[in-house]
């Protein structure tokens, strides 16, 4: 396991250069985001996310998220950019906001039990940022065991995790230490699955007939 201070211009370097290197190989990495720490491997990578879903005791049933680095990513990897999603992501993107969309039936990736979609964020956060740019797609859950308190800091993430990821890179804290809102984009109406980084009021200044699940 290595872990490398962000804050320092050379480790940081040095993080991302291990980061890269380890996703490349197949195994698990820890990064900050603007939300939580997220761990993360090759999305395209199905024994590694095997490994990610295994060291957070998390099933199939729960499909790991993907990060991406760039808005263009987006176009390659969903089977249509609609003007509702493409209006909340130039509103929130990078940020606090994932949404789940159809993706392109092609794709070569095991997300979990996933039926065709896949809930994907850009984060806004420079190390997050960095790293994607050079690895490409990224499939990332919180850096927890599954059930417990989500990561807030580099030390939360070691003391759960350990040796389940080759490197951590510590970005400090999250500044906002809340999870992304989830918005399932799929059907003709955005419906938000998880409350969270960004409230209901302010999806509706972009999306006003954006609703909460029918069971709230």
């Amino acid at each position: 396991m290595q872990r490398f201070d962000c804050s320092d211009e050379a480790e940081r370097a040095a993080g991302l250069d291990a980061a890269v290197a380890a996703v490349g190989r197949g195994e698990l990495v820890v990064l900050p985001t603007d939300t939580l720490y997220g761990l993360g491997a090759d999305a395209f990578d199905s024994a590694a996310v095997a490994a990610l879903l295994a060291a957070k005791g998390r099933g199939r049933d729960m499909p790991v998220p993907v990060l991406i680095g760039a808005w263009r990513t987006l176009d390659g990897l969903i089977d249509r950019v609609t003007p509702q999603v493409r209006d909340l992501i130039q509103a929130f993107w990078p940020g606090g906001l994932t949404v789940v969309v159809r993706h392109v039936p092609s794709l070569r990736w095991d997300l979990g039990d996933a039926r065709g979609t896949v809930a994907i964020r850009m984060p806004l956060h420079p190390v997050a940022i960095e790293l994607l740019g050079r690895t490409g797609p990224m499939a990332v859950s919180s850096a927890n065991i599954s059930g417990q308190p989500p990561a807030a800091t580099a030390d939360n993430a070691v003391a759960q995790l350990g040796g389940a990821a080759e490197v951590y890179l510590d970005g400090g804290r999250c500044v906002a230490a809340t999870p992304s809102t989830i918005v399932d984009c799929t059907g003709d109406v955005p419906v938000v699955l998880r409350a969270g980084a960004i409230s209901l009021d302010t999806l509706r200044e972009v999306l006003p007939l954006i609703r909460e699940p029918a069971s709230s």
